[in-house]
């Protein structure tokens, strides 16, 4: 009796026979894909971009964070403190599970959140409070999924020495960095203030923590290039970058090209997320032209 071939089987079989037959093919196909990669630098694996809603996003809700975020290829979200999607330390235990729930069902890879905690004031309760408050910062970032808090050093006060204001931050940075491990949370001290957004005296203020658990969050200032220059600077603390924030990516005055390239072949596998000091009347538009701008910056596409 003859046998019955389905449909199904007829075409199963006809396609593999097909892929068979264009193996060879495929294979050249993929040499010659690697030659070109070799010969043009294309770069089949770059960093990764994310949003810090600082002025673009400040307005959204979770909602359209993730909306636009995902509409334009954005991988991460960094949710700073007293904008309009909430995430404050006065939600309840179901709003941060709700939080946590909905970030966790997008197509968002991770979040993070950005405090304005400071350790720079002479004024013991000044330095307490903050100390404090990022404590229960701390414990939002947990409880809604955060990987990591962006904290500042901020300011060299008048009438107190430098040497002695980097080790207070360091020490401040140290207490809170230790409690913010025992929940899977980066203390990540951002370059930036008056005098204080400069990589050597981050470094410092890390040396005077003497502690594992307090990490950069590079912020691509201009700065970044002075003293030594920017490869020093850079390998001073790459091992503690877990952050990084960009701006303006067509502004000539800073190297991306060069930080991109630095920051990838240390081995980096964070976010690099965009804090946009401005509000675009097209903001999906521009956020599209922002990471094709970034990922044109390290030859991938």
């Amino acid at each position: 009796m003859r046998s019955k071939i389905s449909r199904r089987r007829f075409l199963q079989t006809s396609a593999v026979a097909g892929t068979a037959a264009m193996a060879p093919g495929l294979a050249m196909a993929s040499v010659n894909d690697q030659k070109q990669d070799a010969g043009t630098g294309f770069n089949r694996n770059p960093l990764k971009i994310g949003l810090m809603t600082y002025l673009l996003g400040s307005k959204w809700d979770i909602e359209t964070i993730i909306k636009n975020c995902t509409e334009t290829g954005f991988q991460s979200v960094e949710l700073r403190t007293t904008h309009a999607h909430k995430v404050e330390v006065n939600l309840t235990a179901a709003e941060r599970e709700d939080v946590r729930k909905r970030f966790n069902d997008s197509p968002l890879e991770r979040i993070s959140l950005a405090s304005a905690f400071q350790y720079h004031s002479p004024d013991p309760a000044e330095l307490k409070k903050n100390i404090e408050g990022t404590r229960e910062y701390i414990l939002l970032a947990r409880d809604v999924g955060a990987t990591g808090i962006r904290v500042f050093p901020n300011a060299f006060p008048e009438g107190v020495s430098r040497e002695k204001t980097m080790e207070q931050i360091g020490k401040a940075l140290a207490e809170v960095g230790e409690y913010a491990s025992n929940y899977g949370v980066e203390i990540r001290v951002c370059v930036h203030g008056s005098g204080t957004n400069s990589v050597p005296v981050i470094k410092r203020i890390i040396d005077y923590s003497q502690s594992p658990y307090v990490y950069v969050n590079w912020n691509c200032n201009a700065s970044d290039k002075e003293g030594e220059g920017l490869v020093y600077n850079f390998n001073s603390v790459k091992e503690r970058i877990k952050g990084v924030h960009m701006h303006d990516l067509h502004d000539p005055a800073y190297p991306y090209r060069h930080f991109f390239k630095l920051l990838s072949d240390s081995g980096f596998n964070g976010y690099c997320n965009a804090e946009i000091g401005r509000v675009s009347c097209e903001p999906v538009e521009y956020m599209k032209c922002y990471r094709g701008l970034f990922l044109a910056l390290q030859n991938a596409i």
